[in-house]
C-alpha cells in the first residue's frame, strides 16, 4: 500500500520562563538571557502534527482529519492560554524549553490515538524563525 503523510496546524497561545532549577541565578540568565524574565514571556505557538502511514484502500485516508483534529484538541486545549511553569504538571520539574513542549505534545497525543504508530512528527514554531520538530526518537 502507498504510504501517505498528513500534517494538520493549529496555533496555541501559552507563557513560560526558561529557567532551571538545576542552575544557579547567574547561569539561568547566562543560560536563557532574556527568555529568564522572572514574569516570563508568552508565545503563539504554531503546532504541525504529522501523521505517517498506509494509504485505507477504502476510505483513501492514512487517518480521519476529523479524528485527528480532536486528538489535537485533546492536548493542545490543555495548554492553550495556560502558563506552562505553573499550570501543566509535567513542566513543574522540567525546563518549557520549545524542545520540551514538543515531547509533551508527542506523547499526549500518542495516548489519544488508537493507532500511536501513525503519530509521525511533532513540529512547534516558537516564532516565524525558531522551529523544534520532534519523532519519538
Amino acid at each position: 500500500m502507498p504510504i501517505a503523510y498528513l500534517t494538520r496546524k493549529e496555533i496555541m497561545s501559552c507563557c513560560h520562563r526558561l529557567h532551571s532549577e538545576h542552575l544557579s541565578e547567574q547561569d539561568n540568565k547566562l543560560v536563557y538571557g532574556k527568555c529568564n524574565n522572572f514574569w516570563g514571556h508568552g508565545h503563539n505557538y504554531t503546532v504541525e502534527v504529522t501523521i505517517r502511514g498506509p494509504v485505507d484502500p477504502i476510505t483513501g485516508m492514512v487517518m480521519n482529519l476529523s479524528d485527528l483534529k480532536v486528538y489535537m484538541g485533546n492536548v493542545l486545549g490543555h495548554l492553550d492560554h495556560k502558563n506552562l511553569d505553573k499550570d501543566i504538571d509535567y513542566f513543574k520539574n522540567m525546563v518549557s524549553t520549545t524542545e520540551n513542549v514538543a515531547i509533551y505534545i508527542f506523547e499526549e497525543i500518542r495516548k489519544h490515538m488508537p493507532k500511536p504508530e501513525l503519530l509521525y512528527e511533532i513540529k512547534v514554531h516558537e516564532t516565524d524563525k525558531n522551529i523544534v520538530f520532534y519523532r519519538g526518537e
